[in-house]
């Protein structure tokens, strides 16, 4: 979040500790769109914050790390979270595969591309790998997913004129 909010990365920033929030906007198909992304911590010590924010989201980004099969073992979890607390059922949902940088220089890779892509089809969800270092797939990121979530929009409001 903080990459595509700000545009920085600081490789000593800690984890999220309950609930961080930040408002941008960017333009999708000529009109500009107003985000409030709310960036909740993945520690089970902050589990009871996390459903209230699932509520009304038009929008769900789950990230894990690809040098660290444990954060990837953990998205079942999280998948039922959002399914169980959100309001939106329509909700567009992505799975990004983060810390892709890495791989190839420091650690090898514990989470292959393919588990990734299964795992985002079986729960029906956008699938990409970033790194929030390089800025590498991040910005293509938020796109596809504001651009799907306004094209559901789009079709719902449709729907009720009809």
């Amino acid at each position: 979040m903080l990459r595509f909010v700000d545009d920085k990365f600081d490789p000593e920033i800690a984890a999220t500790i309950g609930v961080d929030f930040r408002v941008t906007s960017m333009v999708v198909e000529q009109n500009r769109v107003k985000l409030a992304i709310w960036d909740t911590a993945g520690q089970e010590r902050f589990r009871t914050l996390t459903p209230s924010y699932y509520r009304g989201a038009q929008g769900v980004i789950c990230v894990y790390d690809v040098s660290n099969r444990q954060t990837f073992e953990k998205l079942g979890h999280w998948m039922n979270e959002v399914d169980t607390y959100s309001t939106k059922m329509d909700a567009v949902k992505m799975l990004i595969g983060n810390k892709i940088d890495i791989v190839s220089f420091l650690t090898s890779r514990e989470v292959t591309r393919e588990e990734g892509l299964e795992f985002a089809k079986k729960y029906r969800m956008l699938f990409i790998e970033a790194s929030a270092k390089t800025r590498e797939g991040v910005q293509c990121a938020f796109e596809e997913l504001i651009e799907k979530v306004c094209v559901h929009f789009l079709f719902f409001i449709l729907l009720k004129l009809n």
